[in-house]
């Protein structure tokens, strides 16, 4: 089943699955089953019987609701990176209308290529600004002046701004854009956004991987071609060092490294028989480091760790033997799991060979929006969906597990939150493999999953070599 690809960004997710904290309680932990959508009751009213539908808004009219997934695919740099949001958002698309639509009319998609590009970015929030009603399951690595979005003006002039129901946030701009809601949630608390600050982690992961293994010391490697998945590293190396875990190196890597790059981090791990080796950029990084320390007869190493990056149809392929063991910390049921619960399986069958793990963050944005259009049709009906009820309704989105396919999700989507739940898996035999909680269709959702760490994320980063 095919999944994502990456660059240097795998540290944006790595936000996310950044270290993560269990209790040391021998209690068992907090688990969450999936959940199918409840069927919906042939008897409820018809919101859309004797009303006389309206452009309500930007990007609304009788017949269509437009939405705008920007992602970055056109870059040399990384030629297709984030297709699978733009594949997500109109196969979504394709599966509301075939099932009666959103708000009594049809869901339609324009795209935009912010190839990885700042101005690029920029273009395209002024184009949905003036030609879409919300951005959907977007996924831009330098969406750094969000000014065009949370300025943009609706249909009656107000400066009410432009949705954004985003299937990843990397820049600090767009995490605390008033506007935005990420999925996966959000660790700045963006009551400031510089100096030393608390900022919300996942370090669930980190704990687990520390009570089987105590006394980790290892190597992070650090997506550094960007400066903000650098800093996002930093983040990920204070969680682990709260966790319990000691950096014997830091290394920052490249999406253009070749293999040599990595034989001195290899030497580096070999030198301190390093026990623990996290990847906090992309899948390609952890191929090679592992072949690498493969060749070089790296055997100290208790705990090879990733992140979604690393959940992708390319990573055993091209790591085959060498990749065996490691694990990884995924935030929803993966997709070797889909025929357990009912919206996974919908995207999954839509999607065909395009499932992407980006693609399932941009299927889930999709299901927000989704949920908080119903409630607004249902409290007030189908004209009176505008951008000002969807802000509203996406901050009173209180129950949103993407109809079970995630564990709950912050209450609601909004800044300094995250989730606790988490899955870990494994590559086992050349497949990728359950191993916490061992419970198909369940999540570790232990309330100290989640924890606060203190510091000024770019001055950390500036200290990274």
């Amino acid at each position: 089943m095919k999944r994502s690809v990456a660059l240097s960004v795998a540290l944006v997710v790595g936000i996310v699955a950044a270290g993560c904290s269990r209790s040391s309680s021998s209690k068992p932990p907090a688990t969450t089953s999936a959940a199918a959508p409840a069927s919906t009751s042939s008897t409820a009213p018809n919101p859309c019987a004797n009303v006389t539908l309206q452009a309500t808004d930007i990007g609304i009219t009788p017949t269509d609701i437009t939405v705008q997934v920007m992602a970055d695919v056109g870059s040399p740099l990384a030629p297709g990176l984030f297709q699978g949001n733009i594949d997500a958002v109109e196969a979504f698309a394709n599966y509301v209308n075939a099932h009666g639509g959103i708000a009594c009319r049809q869901l339609k998609v324009i795209t935009w290529d912010s190839k990885i590009d700042a101005a690029e970015t920029k273009n395209g929030l002024i184009n949905a600004c003036t030609n879409a009603f919300s951005l959907l399951g977007d996924n831009s690595l330098f969406n750094s002046d969000v000014s065009a979005m949370t300025n943009c003006v609706d249909k009656n002039g107000q400066a009410t701004g432009l949705p954004d129901v985003a299937g990843l946030v990397n820049t600090l701009a767009e995490q605390c854009a008033p506007t935005s809601f990420v999925i996966q949630g959000r660790p700045e608390h963006c009551q400031t956004t510089t100096g030393v600050r608390p900022l919300t982690v996942l370090i669930g992961p980190d704990n687990y991987w520390v009570q089987q293994n105590p006394g980790l010391h290892g190597i992070y490697l650090v997506a550094g071609d960007l400066p903000e998945t650098t800093a996002s590293g930093a983040v990920a190396i204070a969680t682990g060092t709260k966790a319990g875990i000691t950096w014997d190196a830091t290394p920052k890597v490249s999406g253009a490294d070749a293999q040599p790059a990595y034989t001195p981090r290899v030497e580096s791990a070999k030198a301190k028989s390093s026990t623990f080796v996290q990847d906090g950029s992309n899948d390609v990084a952890m191929v090679r480091m592992r072949k690498e320390s493969t060749a070089q007869g790296l055997s100290s190493v208790k705990v090879w760790a990733c992140s979604l990056a690393c959940y992708t149809n390319a990573f055993i392929p091209q790591g085959g033997a060498d990749v065996e063991g490691t694990q990884l910390a995924l935030p929803f049921l993966p997709f070797e799991e889909a025929s357990l619960n009912v919206a996974e399986q919908a995207f999954i069958t839509a999607l065909g060979s395009k499932v992407t793990s980006w693609g399932a963050q941009a299927w889930q944005a999709g299901l927000a929006f989704q949920q908080a259009i119903d409630n607004i049709v249902a409290k007030s009906g189908p004209n009176a969906v505008t951008r000002a009820s969807l802000l509203s309704a996406l901050k009173g989105l209180t129950d949103f597990t993407a109809d079970g396919w995630l564990g709950p999700q912050p209450t609601p989507l909004v800044a300094g939150q995250i989730s606790p739940c988490y899955v870990m898996m494994q590559v086992q035999n050349g497949k990728f493999v359950r191993i916490y909680p061992t419970k198909p269709g369940t999540f570790d959702c232990t309330p100290s999953n989640v924890t606060t760490v203190t510091l000024d994320p770019a001055a950390e980063a500036a200290k990274l070599k």
